[in-house]
């Protein structure tokens, strides 16, 4: 049964053995939230079980509850949970594989009218109570009651009373306590009634959302940073250089012949002559572009200009001992 809380029904020779939905607590919960056994002995016994998921054999074993006593908590679950899909909304029906095994079916099913009625029952019996509630909807918080007239109260009222924060159902005050989900609902429907409970206002609308933008001249563009302007000696001598770079290879200067070396004073060693500052370098050779197997030659518009060329135009504007 698909909607909310919605639920698996499991039918066997006509007959329902098993209800399993996630609006009542099943029979581990009423074991567990109950105090009838602890956490560590319910997984002892999965363990010895060896991964069965309802193990009854090892519940009568140890002597945690009897075969009578886990036959009621079982039909009770199942009757509970047929109420909890009832009292909520149910959207469509769908049949389930045939080998999909129920939790902890009971041995003898209760036909499926007579487990329809038991819940319609119910339904009709928490609606004549005087502040109805559902399992699902409301979550009442503890009126002003003085302690002296809490203490007087029956046990399963003093446990709503402690549970009773705001913030749970009565489905969630079910499976925390290990009490049916229509035990709690019929409780808690009374004490509202009686004045132990209460609901909480709720607010008219939802509080607006505030979205602060930041100012206007907080987001501008940085300030961009042009580059240093070169200076006009420089300029002048690139454009020079350039200029010469463009003009037919057919037209290069001859080089100049190489000054000889002579030994250098008092070591024997060569050394360069040394040129006044202010004069001009030698011109360099120029090849045919390609003659050497490296040049990579530039596009048909720049014949002559290579990256050899480059390097050489560099080598003419500055040298250690040019002085310029």
């Amino acid at each position: 049964m698909s909607g909310k809380p919605g639920g698996v029904f499991h039918l066997r020779d006509g007959c329902v053995v098993a209800v399993e939905s996630p609006g009542a607590p099943g029979p581990e919960a009423r074991l567990l939230r109950s105090g009838r056994i602890s956490g560590e002995q319910w997984a002892e016994l999965l363990r010895e079980a060896g991964g069965t998921r309802w193990p009854e054999a090892g519940l009568i074993a140890h002597g945690y509850a009897g075969a009578a006593q886990l036959r009621v908590v079982c039909m009770m679950a199942m009757q509970d949970a047929a109420f909890a899909v009832v009292a909520g909304d149910v959207e469509a029906c769908d049949p389930l594989d045939a080998a999909f095994e129920p939790y902890a079916p009971v041995a003898l099913g209760e036909a499926p009218g007579r487990l329809l009625q038991d819940a319609a029952r119910k339904l009709a019996a928490v609606a004549a109570l005087p502040q109805p509630v559902r399992p699902d909807r409301e979550r009442p918080v503890r009126a002003a009651v003085p302690d002296e007239l809490c203490d007087r109260l029956p046990p399963p009222q003093r446990e709503l009373l402690a549970h009773a924060d705001g913030r749970r159902t009565a489905r969630d005050i079910a499976f925390a306590t290990g009490l049916g989900a229509y035990t709690v609902t019929v409780g808690m429907a009374r004490m509202l009634g009686e004045g132990l409970l209460e609901l909480p206002e709720e607010p008219d609308s939802a509080a607006p959302v505030t979205v602060r933008t930041p100012p206007t001249g907080a987001l501008r563009q940085r300030p961009s940073t042009a580059p240093p302007a070169l200076d006009s000696t420089v300029v002048s001598a690139l454009s020079s250089a350039m200029a010469a770079q463009e003009a037919p290879a057919q037209e290069a200067t001859a080089p100049e012949p190489r000054p000889a070396l002579g030994p250098h004073p008092g070591t024997g060693a060569p050394s360069l002559p040394r040129r006044e500052p202010g004069a001009h370098a030698p011109s360099l050779p120029r090849r045919e572009p390609g003659a050497s197997g490296i040049t990579e030659t530039l596009a048909p518009e720049r014949a002559g200009a290579s990256w050899k060329g480059f390097f050489r135009l560099r080598h003419r504007i500055w040298t250690p001992d040019s002085g310029t």
